[in-house]
C-alpha cells in the first residue's frame, strides 16, 4: 500500500491484508455496490447476492465482460478510463458510486440484479434449470462416452 494509505484512511473504512470472504461480504445488508474489474467469478458472485456494480476492467477479456454488463445486462455502470494508460480518476469513480448509489440509474439497476439474483437462485435449486441441465450433462457423459462418475 502507498506510504502514509493506513493512516489517511483511518476511521473511514477497513483495509484487508489478506485473502477476504468476497461471497459473505456481498451477501452483507449493508453492502449497496460492488467496484469490480469484472473478472467473471466477481460477477456472478454479485448477481447471486443481489448487489450492482461498478465496472473497472483492467485487462483481458474482462473489457468484453464490462461492456455486456452495461450495455446488454444492465447491471453495472461502467467507469470511463482515460484513452492510453486507462487511468481511472477518484473523482470519475467518486461520480459512478454516486450515480450507483443515489441516481435513478442506480434504481434501476439494483431492482434488475435482484430479479436476476432471484433468477439464479431459482436455477440453482433441487429441480431448477441450472441443476438439471448439470444432472442431463453427467447423465450423457456417463452413458454416452462410457465415463464412470465417482459418486
Amino acid at each position: 500500500m502507498p506510504e502514509g494509505f493506513l493512516e489517511r484512511t483511518n476511521n473511514r473504512g477497513m483495509v484487508v491484508k489478506s485473502c477476504a470472504p468476497q461471497v459473505a461480504v456481498l451477501r452483507h445488508q449493508s453492502v449497496g455496490g460492488f467496484v469490480t474489474h469484472c473478472g467473471w467469478n466477481s460477477v456472478l458472485e454479485a448477481v447471486s447476492a443481489g448487489v450492482p456494480m461498478v465496472a473497472w476492467p483492467l485487462h483481458a477479456e474482462q473489457h468484453l465482460n464490462m461492456a455486456v454488463l452495461v450495455e446488454n445486462m444492465k447491471m453495472a455502470i461502467g467507469v470511463e478510463q482515460r484513452n492510453g494508460d486507462r487511468f481511472v480518476s477518484g473523482a470519475e469513480l467518486e461520480r459512478r458510486l454516486k450515480g450507483l448509489m443515489d441516481s435513478e440509474e442506480g434504481r434501476d439497476l439494483r431492482e434488475r440484479i435482484n430479479k436476476t439474483r432471484e433468477m439464479a437462485v431459482e436455477a440453482w435449486r433441487e429441480e431448477g434449470s441450472s441443476t438439471t441441465a448439470l444432472a442431463k450433462l453427467a447423465d450423457i457423459w456417463k452413458h454416452d462416452h462410457g465415463c464412470k462418475l465417482v459418486d
